[in-house]
């Protein structure tokens, strides 16, 4: 099973990322799960989000309190909780123009060490140029798709055209380019 933590902050898309990955899986005949966790949080405060993705059915029914990735979408939160018990063998996707031994540093000079793997991607850089504002959703969803490979890129177009309606080719466009431009050390 892969399990997934999204950081993000209210209105940036966390949330309708994990719901757009679930879809994608079950439309794959895999089995997943895709929840928020937030409570009376407005726009711009910090939220999590969740994924579990398997090829058997799921029967946990919590929080992920260690996941084998973690995706990071305003580059702000990064510190000890986008770490904190990520697995040593895990992975931290970061919207940023940083590279990731200027992201492992952050995370030093924070006190958050984290030894697995980083993947960086200017998520905001490309959304900007592909959707005219800076939400990360599609973006990082592309990301992911690159780094974990947990579902083929094109089992998103069905649910991204569902949700996004007149800009869902936007939306794939932003998506195609953060699976091609993110970079993994």
């Amino acid at each position: 099973m892969l399990e997934i933590r999204w950081h993000g902050r209210g209105g940036q898309g966390a949330v309708t990322s994990v719901e757009l990955l679930a879809m994608a899986a079950i439309d794959e005949g895999k089995f997943a799960q895709g929840f928020p966790s937030f409570g009376p949080e407005r726009r711009g405060a910090p939220v999590e989000a969740f994924n579990r993705v398997d090829t058997k059915q799921i029967k946990i029914r919590s929080r992920i309190y260690n996941p084998d990735v973690s995706v990071v979408l305003d580059e702000s939160q990064i510190g000890p909780a986008v770490v904190a018990g990520l697995k040593p063998s895990g992975t931290l996707i970061v919207n940023t123009a940083k590279k990731a031994g200027e992201v492992r540093d952050l995370l030093k000079k924070k006190n958050a060490g984290f030894d697995g793997k980083i993947a960086t991607v200017d998520a905001t850089g490309i959304a900007w140029s592909e959707l005219g504002v800076p939400i990360t959703n599609t973006t990082m969803l592309g990301a992911l798709l690159k780094v974990t490979n947990v579902v083929k890129l094109a089992a998103l177009k069905e649910p991204v055209e569902h949700r996004f309606g007149r800009i869902a080719q936007k939306n794939l466009k932003a998506l195609k380019r953060a699976y091609d431009e993110v970079k993994l050390s």
